[in-house]
């Protein structure tokens, strides 16, 4: 008795995790560009309308911390401050659980005179206890940073931010391609715009912690959009040397190759974060902690959707101008007309831009547009085991001396 076994279709997963998926990333890029433009333009007003809550290690200021202690709010220690300096306080919050949570004041630089007052007028309105339980005005402390070292923090992480930019342009230039490393900085300046934008409206402080995590993430961000340009660096080297697909339709097929390696590596990293953002703050409401993980949170989402609808996308747009791309694109068109009149070009998968690359032709157009010669190249089969036979190689498969042309890269090859 013979059994006739029919192998199943690839599902949905099962080919985006082959790399086989066949989503237009770069053929809808201006639906992408209008996207980022819109989110750009209200990051912006965010920031332009809230500003920012900058700490006093980057502003200058004077912080008073104290324990809560009979009844004392945020909102009481506030009108407290304000009533016995007579300057209304930046930011007031609660850090830390139990024994070791504090309400934190901070506000521009006060005189001593002024935290004098101000620690004075606490101490007899709340009776805060020190470490060993008794009431004392020591329980009450507080710090001053001067306005220029706080300019000098931020002097150098402009600095510091500018240099980063500077080498990961000379790195991609030298190791790819210019057009890439113009496409991979605009990407990493979007992205920070939106964490910018994400952070003036939840109102967090800004402080070295928060520019150490954002300098975290573009670094995240850029290792995601150089996995993306390092596929598409390897399916565009010969792009030039043959009319069967535009560089736009190579990228494309890049981005589908690695789309399942940037989803994998985001989620296992937003997961831990999400788990920190909690812990820090609805849990322990520590500070410090709330605000790199509320950076990392934001910046490792947007800079996986980045490397994917944009950055690609952007680079294409940039090689579109150039007189060569523009030329090969107009011999590729050519080739499929001269193979489609003959009736040998399939039908044009779903994902690209224009008529799909003929498997069958391999037309080669002169200058002048005239065609060159055709060669015709035997179909792929499988027999009933589902084994190939019949490829384009000698050796019965889809290359040249061995080598698989037809298998798509995958995460871990």
């Amino acid at each position: 008795m013979n059994a006739t076994t029919e192998s199943k279709p690839a599902g949905f997963f099962e080919k985006m995790y082959n790399g086989e998926s066949n989503f237009a990333f770069v053929a809808k890029r201006r639906r992408w560009y209008w996207i980022y433009a819109l989110l750009t333009l209200l990051c912006f007003l965010v920031i332009a309308l809230k500003g920012f809550t900058l700490g006093i290690d980057l502003e200058g200021g004077t912080k008073l911390t104290m324990p809560p202690a009979n009844g004392a709010t945020e909102t009481s220690v506030t009108q407290v401050v304000e009533d016995a300096t007579g300057i209304t306080p930046q930011s007031v919050q609660t850090v830390g659980t139990g024994n070791s949570q504090n309400i934190e004041v901070a506000s521009e630089r006060l005189s001593d005179d002024q935290i004098r007052e101000a620690r004075v007028a606490l101490y007899d309105e709340f009776q805060p206890a020190d470490q060993t339980g008794q009431p004392s005005p020591d329980a009450i402390s507080d710090s001053t940073v001067s306005e220029s070292w706080g300019q000098s923090v931020t002097q150098r992480m402009i600095i510091g931010m500018g240099v980063f930019l500077l080498i990961v342009f000379v790195y991609i230039t030298i190791r790819m391609e210019r057009d890439m490393a113009i496409s991979a900085i605009v990407t990493l300046l979007l992205d920070g715009v939106f964490v910018a934008g994400i952070y003036s409206l939840v109102g967090f402080e800004v402080s070295p912690a928060t520019i150490i995590g954002l300098l975290t993430i573009l670094a995240y961000s850029l290792y995601d959009t150089v996995i993306v340009f390092d596929k598409v660096h390897e399916n565009t080297q010969d792009v030039l040397s043959s009319t069967r697909s535009t560089y736009g339709e190579q990228v494309n097929l890049a981005v589908n190759q690695t789309v399942m390696r940037s989803l994998n590596t985001s989620l296992f990293s937003v997961v831990p974060i999400a788990s920190l953002l909690v812990v820090a703050v609805w849990l322990m409401g520590v500070g410090t902690l709330k605000d790199l993980a509320l950076v990392q949170f934001v910046g490792v989402i947007a800079g996986t959707f980045s490397s994917i609808y944009f950055s690609a996308p952007l680079l294409v747009t940039l090689k579109s101008r150039q007189k060569k791309m523009v030329e090969h694109d107009r011999k590729v068109a050519r080739a499929r007309e001269l193979a489609s009149d003959r009736g040998t070009t399939p039908t044009a998968p779903e994902g690209t831009e224009g008529p799909a690359e003929s498997l069958a032709t391999d037309s080669a157009i002169d200058s002048d547009g005239s065609e060159r010669r055709t060669v015709t190249l035997p179909r792929r089969t499988r027999d009933s085991d589902g084994e190939h036979n019949g490829a384009y190689g000698p050796d019965g498969v889809n290359g040249v001396n061995g080598e698989d042309r037809g298998r798509t890269w995958r995460p871990g090859m």
